[in-house]
């Protein structure tokens, strides 16, 4: 039994400008459709979702610098406790 390399190899992508154009088309729609969204999509869609830009100018200062610490065992704490809340249990703090 002869098994071949079939597989072509593949090449960097071309960069976009030289790319040909790609026809898109409207999804025709229908009137009168209802879609029901997650409850935790619900969730997210009444909050806020403010963004302290202040705060995200400091982080990327301090990241630049080198003088953002990363605190593992916080991570770990905040990991633990959404897996908690997942799956339905209690906090310990």
């Amino acid at each position: 039994m002869k098994i071949e390399n079939s597989t072509k190899p593949v090449g960097l992508p071309r960069p976009a400008a030289s790319r040909a154009p790609v026809a898109t088309s409207a999804a025709p729609t229908t009137a009168g459709t209802q879609v029901q969204i997650s409850s935790a999509s619900a969730q997210l869609k009444g909050s806020d979702g403010v963004v302290d830009a202040n705060r995200v100018a400091e982080i990327k200062q301090a990241i630049a610098e080198g003088r953002f610490q990363i605190n593992p065992e916080r991570i770990a704490d905040g990991l633990l406790e959404s897996v908690r809340q997942m799956l339905g249990g209690t906090s310990e703090r």
